[in-house]
């Protein structure tokens, strides 16, 4: 049986995004409308749909994902109870599918976290005073990284000194290998069997 892979998350580095906003809930990451699917397959043109299109559906120009310097992103930082409402799992869905590999805000909604680490996709809290030089990097050089060093759990601005983060060891693992719960499962089947062969009578 063959086990089920994603993309490993180890080290990331990336220019980034500011969400200047707290209590983003998962109605304003993917609304309702878009919940009727069954895979991920273009969640991604639905992030953040009602602030980021106008009534005739054109994009609009300065919510922070379309200006011309969020090209290539990697990275969202948003503020604080980030992911909070209905339980969604497309909302990180639509984050992954958007091109986005991590999140960092002050705090997360407890679900949300949990469904992002699932699927993917990597959320950081940090405390007031990183949270604020990671605005003011970004607003003084829309150039400016993040680096996320997953293994050692510390997240920086490029070149600038390092603060770290917690996580939980399980969804730290399976991040780090890319493989999902069952994956994880899956690649220790052997020992199972084995452990299995050894409690018959």
């Amino acid at each position: 049986m063959s086990i089920p892979a994603r993309e490993p998350v180890t080290t990331l580095s990336s220019t980034y995004v500011v969400l200047r906003a707290d209590n983003v809930d998962t109605d304003q990451i993917i609304p309702a409308r878009f919940l009727k699917v069954t895979d991920k397959k273009g969640l991604g043109e639905a992030l953040f749909a009602d602030w980021r299109r106008r009534p005739d559906g054109s994009l609009e120009p300065d919510f922070p994902l379309d200006r011309p310097d969020a090209a290539g992103a990697g990275i969202l930082v948003a503020g604080a109870n980030f992911g909070c409402g209905s339980s969604r799992e497309h909302a990180p869905w639509a984050l992954v599918g958007a091109g986005l590999r991590a999140v960092v805000a002050r705090s997360f909604a407890d679900i949300f976290k949990q469904n992002a680490l699932k699927n993917g996709l990597l959320p950081v809290a940090v405390d007031a005073a990183m949270h604020a030089r990671l605005i003011d990097a970004r607003l003084a050089d829309p150039r400016a990284r993040i680096d996320i060093d997953l293994p050692s759990q510390t997240i920086a601005i490029a070149g600038g000194p390092s603060a770290r983060f917690d996580i939980d060891p399980f969804a730290k693992e399976c991040l780090v290998h890319g493989v999902d719960e069952l994956g994880y499962l899956l690649a220790r089947l052997p020992d199972i069997e084995r452990h299995e062969a050894q409690q018959q009578p």
